[in-house]
């Protein structure tokens, strides 16, 4: 008999050190970064893949999911540096999916950015106060989607790293 928890446990354990591992060279090697896209729509996923591809923002691969519920087979399969969701999916919505990710001591240091036509700011302080780093509302322009990107992953303007200098340029 196998012991499958024990398995899990080592498998989260590689996933994490991999992840902790090519996170520190990124960093150091300002390397692209990987993207998961959730949205129930296909199109839409296409619309910001498109979208996060014109604004120049550096991405090593995109991943997509149609709802929370791929999102997180997806989370536990790959090494992703951000998400960006849509709130309103069935079976699991963006904001059950941040509040699954802020459970798990991996994925919830994974930056989320929820990508929505929800705005009113009842909304999006709820979004905040679940974990979500950042907020764009549809539709959207690739300067918008270049500046929130980069602010949230913490690169100056110019594409170093450098230290996040709060919400001042949030325009809610």
């Amino acid at each position: 008999m196998t012991d499958t928890r024990g398995q899990k446990s080592g498998i989260r354990e590689k996933l994490k050190n991999q992840w902790l591992m090519t996170s520190i060279q990124n960093w150091r090697r300002k390397m692209a970064y990987n993207v998961l896209i959730v949205d129930d729509s296909t199109p839409m996923r296409a619309v910001i893949k498109k979208v996060v591809s014109a604004s120049g923002f550096d991405v090593g691969r995109f991943f997509e999911a149609s709802d929370g519920r791929e999102a997180l087979k997806v989370l536990g399969q790959e090494w992703l540096d951000l998400v960006l969701t849509d709130y309103n999916m069935p079976d699991i919505n963006g904001l059950e999916l941040l509040e699954e990710m802020k459970k798990d001591d991996i994925l919830k240091s994974i930056p989320v950015i929820m990508i929505t036509t929800e705005g009113s700011e009842e909304r999006v302080e709820e979004f905040m106060e679940k974990g979500a780093m950042d907020y764009i509302k549809k539709p959207f322009t690739p300067e918008e989607i270049k500046q929130k990107l980069k602010r949230v992953m913490g690169e100056t303007q110019d594409g170093e790293q450098g230290l996040d200098n709060g919400d001042e340029d949030l325009d809610f």
